[in-house]
C-alpha cells in the first residue's frame, strides 16, 4: 500500500515507532543487539548497526521529539527532492553520522548510541536550504528564527558541543548528519542555491 504525499517519510515514522516501542516496552535486548556500538563494528564487523541504530531510541521523549520533527519537515523535503532523493538525504546523513561517530569514538569500544537524530538532522538542514526564511520554532520560545539561521546555529552548536557532557548526546552524529543533508541536497538540486540568494 502506498502512503499518500510523502510515502518514505511516513514509512520511516512507522518503522521507527514499531522498532522503538518494541525495544522500549518489550525487549531491551533487541535494542542492545542493533544499537550503534564501536566494539561491535570494529570487532564483529556488524556494520548494519550504523543503520539499524537509527530506528531505535533511548526513551519515549527521544522518540516523540524525533518523529514530530520528521513529521513536520519530511513531507516538504520529500516533495521537493522526490522520494528517492529524500531517501538519499536521510540515509546519506545516517551513513555520514555512523562514519564520523566511529572515527571520533574509535578508541572507546564501549561507546553506544542510537536514535534517528542523524537522519532527521539531514532532512531539517535540507529544508533550511529550500525554505531559508521560514520561521522555525523550538521548545517554548514563541518567536521563530529564519530557517537558514537555525541551520547555521545548529551546525555551529553541534560542532562546539562535541565531546562535552561525557558523550551523553552524540553531537558528532548531529553535525555529520546535518552537513551530509546540506551537501547531498546541493549535489542533487544545485538550483537550491537560488532559494537562499534569490
Amino acid at each position: 500500500m502506498e502512503l499518500p504525499g510523502a510515502p518514505a517519510t511516513y514509512a520511516l515514522i512507522i518503522a521507527n515507532l514499531v522498532a522503538s516501542i518494541y525495544g522500549l516496552s518489550f525487549d531491551r535486548g533487541f535494542v542492545g543487539s542493533f544499537a550503534f556500538n564501536v566494539g561491535a563494528l570494529a570487532k564483529a564487523k556488524q556494520h548494519y548497526r550504523v543503520f539499524t541504530s537509527s530506528f531505535l531510541h533511548g526513551d519515549y521523549f527521544h522518540l516523540l521529539f524525533n518523529m514530530m520533527t520528521l513529521w513536520f519537515f519530511g513531507p516538504q523535503v520529500e516533495r521537493l527532492l522526490g522520494t528517492d532523493g529524500f531517501l538519499v538525504v536521510y540515509f546519506g546523513a545516517v551513513l555520514a553520522s555512523g562514519i564520523v561517530s566511529f572515527y571520533v569514538n574509535r578508541k572507546n569500544y564501549a561507546y553506544t548510541s542510537l536514535g534517528a537524530s542523524d537522519g532527521v538532522s539531514g532532512v531539517v538542514l535540507s529544508f533550511c536550504l529550500f525554505y531559508p526564511l521560514a520561521p522555525i520554532y523550538f521548545f517554548l520560545i514563541p518567536i521563530g528564527i529564519p530557517a537558514i539561521l537555525y541551520g547555521v546555529f545548529y551546525i555551529l552548536i553541534s560542532a562546539n558541543m562535541m565531546g562535552r557532557f561525557g558523550g551523553k548526546t552524540a553531537h558528532e552524529a548531529h553535525l555529520a548528519g546535518a552537513i551530509a543533508g546540506v551537501v547531498l541536497t546541493v549535489l542533487m538540486r544545485p538550483d537550491v542555491i537560488t532559494y537562499i540568494f534569490g
